[in-house]
């Protein structure tokens, strides 16, 4: 028996021609140029000098989800590069059912250069969604949101929760401080009750659809971009793109 090819799905937009058969026959490619190759291969020519490089990147290549300028560069002479410009905000995550989201979050938070991320629970969560960039940031583990905020208030860091609960009031609108801790919820039940109770203020994010809630991920990175739209330096933004 041949095997079965997955079609293209048959819904189309409203108002675009319904599919005729031939389209409805054509096999399913999700990658038709097949996956794109990461990184570099091995340096060519003299090699470069200085203790940030690896010598082991530098005679196999370096195939990381690292910005070009951190090619060749060992994981410790990034990260006290990254420390020399962390930015001042913080994330933290409930970790009651060790949630998918965690690992996204902590992904976005490594991009947006986040100071600290907070993981308030379950010591154990689930690094699927991280892909690696854990090993760039600095994870602290509270066993309950009160020992997150006594943290944080002895680093005179506000507590904010960002979830859509009656009386929040709006992300848009809100004067995002500088020196400040964005809480997460898990996904589905949002922030626990003693996490609210832990927070200085709630925030919730605009929505306009149908659905409840957007995804805790998506959340987390659209509040870490209102802190980098209030006061983030962009003057140096080519250095890391790609």
């Amino acid at each position: 028996m041949p095997a079965l090819t997955p079609e293209i799905p048959l819904i189309r937009a409203r108002g675009e021609q319904p599919m005729d058969d031939d389209e409805r026959r054509a096999p399913y490619d999700p990658m038709p140029h097949g996956p794109a190759e990461v990184g570099v291969g091995p340096w060519e020519g003299p090699l470069p000098e200085g203790a940030q490089y690896d010598e082991q990147l530098l005679a196999e290549g370096d195939r990381r989800n690292v910005v070009d300028r951190y090619r060749y560069w060992s994981m410790a002479a990034i990260v006290a590069d990254l420390d020399l410009r962390r930015h001042d905000f913080h994330v933290a995550i409930e970790n009651w059912q060790h949630d998918f989201n965690i690992g996204t979050i902590v992904r976005s938070a490594n991009a947006f250069l986040a100071a600290e991320v907070h993981i308030v629970g379950n010591r154990r969560w689930n690094r699927r969604g991280a892909m690696v960039t854990d090993r760039y940031q600095h994870v602290r583990h509270h066993a309950t949101a009160a020992d997150l905020a006594a943290y944080l208030r002895e680093h005179d860091v506000r507590l904010l929760g960002i979830d859509n609960l009656p009386g929040s009031e709006h992300l848009e609108t809100m004067e995002v401080p500088r020196r400040v801790c964005f809480l997460f919820g898990q996904e589905g039940p949002g922030l626990s009750e003693t996490a609210r109770e832990a927070c200085d203020g709630t925030f919730s994010i605009a929505q306009f659809g149908s659905t409840r809630s957007i995804n805790a991920s998506a959340a987390a990175a659209i509040a870490m971009h209102a802190w980098v739209r209030t006061h983030a330096d962009l003057s140096a933004d080519d250095n890391w793109r790609g």
